[in-house]
């Protein structure tokens, strides 16, 4: 089994357990999240990886913190509250497209999730729609050129040090602007900004 099929596998099994416990059937948590039954189970069985909007949705389906998706234990970060993560502290979530390396996944009930990427050219990624979903995001190249793709909109070019702010409710998508894979920050908030954890919940 790769690492990458056996991170998916526990995952499944943790959305299992937690769903469980909440005494939800497929049905209620696919109501829930607007997901399908069949995506939802396929996930519960190891056998799909979700992008981040997907994601959130199932973690709102569920009722839980989109960071209980990578952690099976945390606390809800409070005010006074610091953490560090240091090099290569983080969990790492891959999809069809993306290598998301979710940071401080111990903590939950954040006000802003951040995660860092690395991407591949546009032409090697296989995209069937926008990523699309509730709140604000930032994104900083660390490294390389990247293209950001808006629905309705022109590209965005950004080299690195460079950085966008938008709404994560217009449709978008990342990818290396060459051959070359670029390394990204991504910060993103939940429907209510920077206001409170609980707009984190979605």
């Amino acid at each position: 089994m790769t690492e990458q099929v056996d991170r998916r596998v526990r995952m499944g099994e943790r959305l299992r357990r937690i769903r469980r416990e909440r005494k939800l059937t497929l049905a209620d948590v696919a109501s829930r999240s607007g997901l399908a039954i069949s995506t939802v189970s396929k996930v519960e069985r190891g056998l799909m990886a979700l992008t981040y909007d997907r994601f959130s949705q199932l973690a709102e389906g569920l009722g839980i913190d989109i960071a209980e998706l990578f952690s099976e234990r945390g606390e809800p970060f409070g005010p006074g509250q610091m953490a560090v993560a240091r090099v290569g502290e983080f969990r790492l979530h891959e999809t069809e497209n993306y290598v998301y390396e979710m940071l401080f996944p111990e903590l939950w009930r954040k006000a802003m999730t951040p995660m860092m990427g690395t991407l591949r050219p546009y032409e090697t990624m296989h995209f069937d729609r926008f990523v699309s979903h509730p709140g604000e995001e930032f994104l900083l190249v660390l490294d390389g050129v990247v293209t950001v793709r808006f629905e309705d909109m022109e590209p965005v070019v950004l080299g690195t040090g460079e950085s966008v702010y938008f709404d994560s409710r217009r449709g978008h998508l990342y990818a290396s602007a060459n051959e070359q894979p670029a390394r990204i920050l991504v910060v993103c908030t939940g429907d209510r900004g920077a206001g409170t954890a609980e707009g984190n919940r979605r």
